[in-house]
């Protein structure tokens, strides 16, 4: 972990994990999500699909998504880590969490879930918004998530890792961090 998380918090001993990577667009969420469930042998959840298609139009059209908007989104990834927490599996899910309202509506569906929180600075985020190919978010959005961002507090689950570094040391300290190692 970085200098801000010296460990991630973990649930009790024995505990089927239920991890959220969190953070704006273009900081990895997606690829450290995928890598790091592939190392714990989680289910992966990739938030972004589970926008309805309404909200997906908005967002390529360089419309920002508002908090009502996001409520059904953030309670079907949470039916979604609740549904597998339930069935005895790790689960890893990429979702944005921006707010610290919307981290704990998805606690609200699993009390146990830790965030994983990878941190970038706009201008990195832009860059890999704006070099990827086929997403809808566009590059334009990027300052809109920095806008209503609120970084995981002091008292909340959640870890930070710096998320400019390379992905095999992202998902290394991630599972160090939730295995207690």
């Amino acid at each position: 972990m970085d200098e801000k998380a010296a460990e991630a918090p973990t649930g009790a001993p024995g505990s089927v994990p239920a991890i959220v990577v969190m953070g704006v667009a273009g900081c990895g969420k997606s690829a450290v999500g995928i890598a790091l469930a592939a190392a714990l042998g989680a289910v992966f959840i990739e938030g972004d699909k589970l926008h309805p298609p309404e909200n997906v139009a908005r967002m390529a059209s360089g419309e920002p998504l508002t908090d009502k908007l996001r409520e059904g989104w953030l309670d079907a990834i949470g039916e979604r880590i609740a549904a597998s927490v339930e069935q005895g599996q790790g689960v890893v899910a990429a979702c944005s969490a921006l707010k610290h309202s919307y981290r704990e509506r998805l606690s609200g569906f699993c009390p146990e879930i830790v965030f994983l929180y990878l941190e970038i600075d706009p201008a990195t985020a832009k860059w890999r918004v704006g070099s990827r190919k086929g997403h809808f978010m566009p590059a334009s959005l990027v300052d809109s998530q920095f806008a209503i961002l609120e970084p995981p507090a002091a008292d909340e689950r959640a870890s930070t890792l710096d998320a400019t570094r390379p992905l095999s040391e992202l998902v290394a300290a991630a599972v160090r961090g939730i295995r207690g190692s």
